[in-house]
């Protein structure tokens, strides 16, 4: 039997910003760092409450579109938020593949970021890490670490 904390994937950078900048671009500017370059994100509807809308289309650069429907199961102002695709809006139930975590906290003078994908089963998890999760999840975060430190 596989630990539940086994099946996490996670990454982690300090951000040399406050994090109240950083919740901001978090939040605010998801389309600018959400999908590793040259992929791109269109926000189709971020209701940012438990239970509330979190749908997106990763578009790549040929074309590709993958949408990304679920709902948000916790939000947090400043410190986290929380969504998963094991539902559509209404609590409708979806073919589950993670919850995501996305989180951050004050460190020294700026902020710990650290986004985890936590998943149903080891299977799910393995798929995810020969996705790319690890290069993937970490362009992003380094992408939202430049937005940040730029501003």
């Amino acid at each position: 039997m596989t630990d539940i904390a086994d099946l996490d994937l996670s990454v982690t950078t300090y951000i040399d910003a406050p994090p109240e900048m950083v919740w901001q671009v978090m939040t605010q500017r998801q389309e600018e760092w959400w999908c590793p370059t040259p992929w791109r994100a269109e926000i189709v509807e971020q209701d940012w409450r438990p239970g509330g809308r979190a749908a997106m289309i990763m578009r790549g650069p040929n074309g590709e579109e993958m949408p990304n429907e679920g709902v948000f199961l916790d939000v947090v102002p400043g410190k986290h938020f929380i969504s998963t695709d094991a539902f559509t809006v209404g609590w409708r139930p979806a073919g589950p593949f993670m919850v995501g975590i996305w989180a951050i906290e004050a460190e020294g003078e700026g902020t710990r970021y650290t986004a985890s994908a936590r998943h149903w089963s080891a299977e799910a998890r393995d798929q995810h890490a020969a996705m790319g999760f690890e290069a993937g999840w970490g362009a992003v975060a380094q992408q939202l670490k430049a937005l940040c430190e730029a501003a």
